[in-house]
């Protein structure tokens, strides 16, 4: 109960707010860090994928966990009454072996369904905050900061606009058929 109460709090704020506030907040401290530490790994790390893109993940970590992590649980306590569940428990399995052998599998379906709807959730995230000027750094590309580039010039070299908005969306898709097709494939009620 206590982790479902954290997760409504999470769920209760909006995303680009998170990512924005992070990264407004952690670029000068990763900033000063990779100054400081241009020799360590780390120092060499921020330096090569740039503030903004790591409280970018910061935030995707903080964030996109809720979701999954609310699937299961509606899974768990659904499969957790199922009658093969009760007999196994009745013939004497552990909750290790109950849990291993008739509730993982049964959640791995739903589980990677959600985990591939995150997937172009967080692109587009991404996307969005590189097309305002904050995600990824000048030396690494993006969608968005394609995209962004390309209003400049959208009258006379509109395919600059297209490419990218339509390789975009054809990344969203194929992520959201994948996964359809991954839950389909991984679910044991449509195995015959």
């Amino acid at each position: 109960m206590v982790m479902m109460r954290i997760v409504d709090i999470i769920y209760s704020l909006p995303d680009v707010l998170v990512v924005l506030l992070l990264a407004v907040t952690i670029k000068p401290i990763l900033t000063d860090y990779a100054d400081t530490h241009q020799t360590a790994f780390i120092g060499r790390l921020v330096i090569a994928l740039g503030p903004s893109i790591i409280a970018i993940f910061m935030a995707f970590a903080l964030l996109y966990w809720t979701t999954l992590a609310r699937i299961i649980r509606g899974q768990v306590l659904q499969l957790k009454q199922q009658e093969y569940v009760t007999a196994a428990r009745a013939l004497g399995a552990s909750n290790r072996r109950i849990i291993a052998k008739h509730i993982l599998p049964n959640c791995i379906g739903p589980l990677v369904a959600a985990t591939c709807l995150q997937i172009p959730i967080a692109i587009f995230l991404e996307s969005f905050l590189s097309f305002l000027g904050v995600g990824v750094n000048a030396p690494m590309t993006s969608l968005g900061s394609m995209a962004s580039d390309a209003l400049k010039g959208m009258y006379t070299y509109t395919y600059r606009l297209i490419i990218p908005a339509s390789f975009l969306s054809l990344m969203i898709l194929a992520f959201n058929i994948f996964g359809d097709g991954l839950r389909d494939a991984m679910d044991p009620h449509l195995k015959k």
